[in-house]
């Protein structure tokens, strides 16, 4: 499920090379561009909607060819209109309109520049960070951590919007697609929004599952061993209708 790591060292360099963003520009939005864009802010309402961030936390980018979409810096997303595509090149420079993109691109340019994901969901989700706090890594509560490639790593807290950031997010989404932030949320990936989406939610729904189970006074919650998530991820590959 997992699309492959590249090049770990991705995010180096991301703060310095974006320092263009939030420029005028002035490049015509291409129909695909477009309609990428409006799936984008359908997705990051959606984001608000089911409770996974609050305001305007999280973030949420696609990419289509070379350019990268993405929700930009404290607009509210049921406020976002066409007019408002944000975009930049991978190497962060701004190349479709005026609005400061999200101080977390570093972390979105990364994924892309590392990985053949097509899309990133960033949150704020609650139970989710709660477990960031707890853990280094999400105990194997349920089977679904196999959809993400295994079991779900904690990135160590650095501050947010950095290179340093994006770097250990990189190393927690090594043959994973998607991992926890210390003490700041979530981040997955995929090759479209709505699979990010599906992580995401997935993500969050799994660390409730364990908060609760483990809460539960003189019970433990039973784990499954290594060879039992890869298994179930195994399965999973095959799993739905096929085209």
């Amino acid at each position: 499920m997992a699309e492959e790591q590249r090049d770990v060292g991705g995010a180096r360099g991301v703060r310095d090379s974006a320092r263009d963003v939030g420029e005028p520009c002035s490049r015509s939005v291409r129909p695909e561009e477009a309609h990428a864009w409006e799936e984008l802010v359908a997705t990051a309402r959606r984001t608000v909607s089911d409770g996974l961030v609050v305001g305007t936390s999280g973030n949420v980018s696609v990419r289509v060819d070379d350019t990268v979409l993405v929700t930009p810096s404290g607009v509210p997303y049921d406020r976002l209109a066409p007019d408002d595509i944000t975009g930049v090149d991978l190497d962060g420079h701004q190349v479709l309109g005026t609005l400061v993109p999200t101080s977390e691109l570093p972390m979105h340019l990364a994924v892309y520049r590392t990985t053949d994901a097509h899309a990133v969901v960033h949150t704020h989700a609650v139970h989710a960070t709660a477990v960031s706090t707890l853990v280094q890594e999400l105990p194997a509560i349920h089977y679904m951590s196999g959809a993400l490639g295994g079991a779900v790593r904690v990135a160590p807290y650095a501050t947010y919007g950095t290179a340093e950031l994006a770097e250990n997010m990189l190393h927690a989404l090594t043959d994973r697609s998607a991992c926890l932030l210390q003490n700041h949320g979530t981040m997955a990936h995929g090759p479209s929004l709505s699979q990010a989406y599906d992580r995401t939610a997935q993500l969050e729904w799994m660390c409730h599952l364990w908060l609760t189970a483990s809460s539960v006074p003189g019970l433990t919650p039973h784990l499954l061993t290594e060879s039992q998530v890869a298994e179930a991820g195994e399965r999973l590959r095959g799993y739905g209708q096929r085209s």
